[in-house]
């Protein structure tokens, strides 16, 4: 022990020597205005997860903040001249949360079917406010909004961004892309006479030539990444449920134009056509993927899929329908997903598919992402590679994984801690004590911090 932590100490007067000579060659190299010093944080973590190897380091860490990054990452817990020690004793450390399928600026309800008439779109923007902050808060420190009305998760996102709302990291869809009658089209259920037809909108498609344009649209309004409804889904009010509802080449124009603009595409697709139409087409992420059968596991492994299953969200849409929350045509299609869900994630996984974390947040109430964890390791799915799905994995699929998704030197210091191991106990996922976004604390002994330190 005594050998350790003489190892320790060099290690870390190493490391400070380094950084303090690294500084005074950029200062004489590079001379800038005088302004004003970063300020240090430094936490003290019992154990700490490292989603890279899918491991725990169970010995004593230190992680040094340094502004918005992370600086050092040092053995055994070290001090830092006037910096701000954070204690995490008995509680486990791990890189900020990611949630690869949400919808921030809805919620569904009872109520929701008749509010589509009458919410304007501030009503959305102010709610969405609300649950952005319960995701941060529930340690899911960056999202990717797959839908949303009339770009305004754009608008949240920015706003987040320049600090006048607080929330998660957000990469937003825009609007998902649908045809006419599809799981998008929001007319749908609605009387004859308030339905009509959508027409080429930025968000409703029919042929080719108008899915080309609205992924252009979507880029020109500020999206940051493509959604396409390729199948029927549950939460709306048509009878299609798991048929396919674009034509592979709808599907090509939209993936082709998308990744021209260097965006990702994710798609919605419950049944097997749908979803072997878009692995082909060379889609970057399957959600859900309720039906997918042998032919599309072995297509979304060859070709390099991402899968989001969403299982949380299809075990409590089938809890809701059997309590009768839902109108009829929605009830039918529920109670047909969630007992299926579970049987495909197990296969997927087994077969070796690359899953990230994705739980449609907004189906159930936000702020409750940590579900998925419990239901993936009922599943089979082993408790750190869960964690490596809502780390790592994710930020992959995002295309960001230079900038977080590890608590790496050099990345956005987004770190979170919940109480004991998640690897032996995983429901301490929703007991997220500690909340760290790009340096900031949100939330710290399991209280909420208002207004956040800056």
């Amino acid at each position: 022990m005594k050998v350790l932590r003489v190892v320790q100490s060099f290690t870390y007067l190493c490391g400070v020597a380094l950084w303090i000579g690294t500084a005074s060659v950029s200062a004489l190299q590079t001379p800038t205005p005088a302004t004003a010093p970063v300020a240090t944080t430094v936490l003290h973590c019992s154990k700490l997860f490292d989603s890279l190897a899918g491991k725990m380091w169970e010995g004593e860490t230190s992680i040094v903040i340094a502004g918005d990054k992370i600086q050092h990452v040092l053995p055994g817990f070290q001090n830092v001249p006037n910096a701000k020690i954070v204690d995490l004793t008995n509680q486990t450390c791990l890189p900020g949360l990611i949630d690869d399928h949400v919808h921030l600026d809805d919620q569904f309800s009872k109520a929701r079917y008749t509010e589509t008439l009458h919410l304007n779109l501030a009503d959305h923007v102010l709610r969405s406010t609300l649950y952005a902050r319960r995701t941060l808060l529930a340690g899911f420190t960056t999202v990717r909004n797959v839908g949303d009305d009339d770009y305004d998760t754009v608008a949240l996102r920015n706003e987040i961004n320049a600090g006048y709302v607080e929330g998660p990291r957000i990469f937003t869809a825009g609007p998902a892309i649908s045809t006419t009658g599809g799981h998008a089209d929001r007319t749908n259920g609605l009387s004859m006479e308030l339905q009509g037809d959508p027409g080429p909108m930025q968000s409703i498609i029919d042929g080719p030539e108008q899915a080309r344009k609205a992924v252009r649209l979507h880029y020109k309004e500020g999206a940051d990444l493509i959604k396409a409804m390729t199948s029927g889904g549950v939460m709306d009010l048509g009878t299609n449920g798991d048929g396919p509802q674009m034509t592979e080449d709808e599907i090509k124009a939209i993936i082709d134009v998308a990744h021209d603009y260097g965006m990702t595409v994710a798609v919605h697709a419950h049944g097997a056509e749908a979803i072997r139409r878009s692995v082909v087409a060379g889609v970057d992420s399957v959600e859900h993927g309720t039906f997918m059968d042998a032919e599309d596991i072995q297509l979304m492994k060859a070709h390099g899929t991402f899968y989001c299953p969403t299982v949380y969200t299809a075990v409590y849409v089938t809890e809701q329908a059997k309590k009768g929350e839902y109108p009829p045509a929605v009830t039918v299609k529920a109670l047909k997903v969630g007992p299926q869900i579970m049987h495909t994630v197990a296969a997927a996984y087994k077969a070796g598919i690359k899953f990230a974390y994705g739980t449609d947040a907004g189906v159930y109430p936000h702020g409750q992402n940590w579900e998925d964890f419990i239901y993936l390791v009922k599943d089979g799915v082993p408790a750190a590679y869960t964690l490596q799905m809502a780390t790592i994995n994710a930020a992959q699929l995002l295309k960001h994984d230079n900038e977080f998704g590890s608590v790496t030197v050099g990345k956005d210091a987004d770190v979170v801690a919940v109480p004991g191991n998640p690897l032996n106990d995983i429901t301490v996922m929703s007991k997220v004590s500690f909340v760290m976004k790009s340096g900031v604390i949100y939330k710290q002994d399991g209280k909420e911090l208002l207004p956040p330190n800056r």
